[in-house]
């Protein structure tokens, strides 16, 4: 008789070590049952929209579920990172990460979050160059030109940005660290006004993402100097890089995905594979590329150290020139 029941306790315990696998296993291939949101900390229209948007129709697509496309702006993004900080873990409420969150660690003295420790990592996504303009009335056609004239007119060229701290603060601020001119930093609400005050004159230069700035370059509204990625935009291919006169300059927009803490690592491990999918599609990566941006495909290891390697660099940056949030 003891034998049955050792042979019906050992059955017992060796199932009772598989369940946390099969539970996870289901539980991966029943997500999601329900639409999933994603959650833009910036306005309609915007580059972090546009790229959320894109992916999210892919995606809806291919898990059968709607994905939603929630824009929350405000505070630099902060707003949409706090609510998904609070958010449920359970992979139906997703961040559309960008630059400015590596930003905003050091930016703002007072979070009520930390974002590295708080947002899980899922994919990157892809990384858009800026590209630097200026005014038509500039007489410059090149980097090493505008720096010329920078430096025989000091504190007389006004840099446009979308905002104190932003992408394009930081990387006119970096700029001119590295090129060692000096600007009148003229911040504005977004880059439209921005754009429309250059276009005026009111203003001269300006760094910001391609896809706000190829039309009008195209139409000849403004002049572009130089793409601020390491390698020449698939957009202005024959705009040349900044660092091809400032060795080591690289002021990219990226763009990924995240999670609240806590989520199981088998859905994100799902949305990870499913992001890259959509980054192999031929449409996908012909829309980002139309965009002046590259596909970044990664684990979401991966992602996580990108996001910890452009919060230690844009910190430096920041504390270097004493910016602060407004």
């Amino acid at each position: 008789m003891k034998l049955p029941h050792r042979r019906q306790f050992l059955h017992l315990v060796a199932s009772a070590a598989t369940l946390p696998a099969v539970s996870s296993i289901a539980r991966a291939q029943a997500y999601p049952s329900r639409p999933v949101r994603i959650i833009v900390g910036f306005a309609a229209g915007s580059g972090s929209d546009i790229v959320a948007r894109l992916l999210g129709q892919w995606l809806s697509e291919r898990i059968g579920q709607p994905i939603v496309t929630e824009n929350r702006p405000g505070a630099g993004g902060n707003l949409a990172a706090e609510a998904v900080v609070k958010a449920a873990p359970d992979g139906y409420t997703l961040l559309l990460v960008a630059t400015p969150y590596a930003i905003n660690a050091t930016l703002y003295d007072k979070l009520n979050f930390s974002f590295i420790r708080d947002i899980a990592p899922v994919a990157s996504i892809s990384r858009e160059s800026n590209v630097i303009v200026v005014n038509q009335s500039v007489p410059t056609r090149t980097v090493p030109e505008f720096i010329a004239y920078a430096k025989a007119n000091p504190g007389k060229i006004a840099m446009a940005s979308a905002g104190n701290g932003s992408t394009s603060h930081l990387a006119g601020t970096l700029f001119q660290k590295m090129a060692g001119i000096n600007m009148i930093h003229v911040p504005y609400r977004g880059a439209p006004p921005a754009i429309t005050d250059l276009i005026g004159g009111q203003a001269q230069f300006f760094a910001a993402p391609t896809s706000a700035l190829i039309e009008h370059i195209k139409a000849g509204r403004l002049r572009p100097l130089g793409v601020t990625t390491l390698e020449r935009s698939p957009a202005l291919p024959d705009v040349p890089t900044v660092g091809e006169t400032l060795p080591g300059y690289e002021a990219s927009t990226w763009f990924g995905l995240g999670v609240p803490k806590g989520t199981p690592a088998e859905i994100i491990n799902k949305l990870n594979q499913e992001t890259n999918a959509a980054l192999a599609d031929p449409k996908i990566k012909g829309r980002l590329a139309d965009l002046g941006a590259t596909v970044l495909v990664g684990s979401p290891a991966d992602f996580g150290k990108l996001i910890a390697d452009e919060t230690e660099r844009w910190g430096q940056v920041i504390r270097a020139a004493n910016i602060r949030a407004e």
